[in-house]
């Protein structure tokens, strides 16, 4: 059902698309079929499939990683989170920044956990992913039209995760945290970037594109790793069966990419903007759409 060399490709894909805003499941349906790997694309967009079992293996491998690169964030929050229920109350960054995770993290939880497989099997298709991911290349310029118009620049200051988690939790209010928890819904379309979605959210929240950029990993780890583990189950079960190996191996290449991809953006975008993700959305949605409408590899 799945070969090693597809496996070793797509987890790739996950690792590097998961991250960057421009949609891993979106990418990873368009590239199923360019290349005409129709047994995968027919179980992307089918209930009860071996690729759920898949994407199980490689959500967990891709929320390791973040987890192992923001190591040392993750122990201040989660410790500011223990704090904070024996205070009852959130008084430092780290104590608030848990809180905002949580609470950011509810809704596309919940969203999510009872429309996902509807969702996907609906809208897990080549001419839906391609017209999202232009959607999404739009929904990135946006941003990027945003933080010039308002003439909000990159901060010339040192790297520190304890000055970040500051920056984050006094810029983004619960209020805020609600606003962009309810945007990652819009995720759950193929061609609609987790990352991107979350990363705007800051923008508009106030934080320059460093700190929206580490708060949307952030947010991301507890989404994606809760997502592989209330489905782990299906790697044990039927669904995975005679193709084990094959996803084990994806899912490692899924990690270590993740985790290369995260160390990258999270200098990359210390300097840099969405635009550049912006114009390939678009060129790539576009470049699909010829492609099917050409009749070259039909919808």
């Amino acid at each position: 059902m799945i070969t090693y060399i597809e496996s070793i490709l797509l987890g790739l894909l996950q690792g590097v698309t998961e991250l960057f805003p421009i949609s891993s499941l979106g990418h990873s349906v368009l590239f199923a079929w360019l290349f005409g790997w129709n047994n995968i694309l027919k179980s992307q967009s089918s209930q009860g499939s071996f690729f759920l079992a898949y994407l199980v293996l490689l959500h967990v491998a891709t929320a390791t990683a973040l987890l192992i690169f923001y190591r040392k964030q993750w122990i201040r929050i989660i410790s500011g989170f223990f704090s904070s229920l024996k205070k009852r109350k959130a008084e430092n960054s780290n104590e608030k920044l848990a809180w905002l995770i949580i609470v950011a993290t509810i809704p596309a939880g919940l969203f999510g956990l009872i429309f996902e497989n509807s969702l996907r099997t609906q809208f897990a298709k080549p001419l839906s992913a391609a017209l999202f991911i232009i959607i999404n290349g739009f929904i990135l310029l946006t941003g990027d039209w945003y933080m010039k118009n308002n003439h909000m620049k990159q901060p010339k200051r040192d790297y520190m995760l304890e000055t970040s988690a500051k920056h984050t939790s006094s810029k983004i209010s619960f209020r805020n945290a609600v606003f962009i928890g309810t945007a990652q819904i819009f995720a759950l379309f193929a061609g609609i970037s987790r990352s991107g979605i979350t990363i705007l959210g800051g923008l508009f929240s106030g934080l320059d594109y460093e700190d929206a950029a580490r708060f949307s990993f952030l947010l991301a780890t507890p989404i994606i790793l809760a997502a592989g583990i209330l489905k782990l189950p299906d790697f044990f079960g039927p669904l995975a069966d005679g193709i084990r190996p094959q996803m084990i191996v994806g899912a490692i290449v899924a990690g270590f990419s993740a985790y290369f991809t995260v160390r990258f953006l999270d200098k990359y975008f210390r300097t840099k903007t969405l635009r550049p993700f912006a114009i390939y959305c678009i060129a790539i949605g576009v470049f699909s759409l010829i492609i099917g409408i050409s009749g070259i590899r039909p919808f």
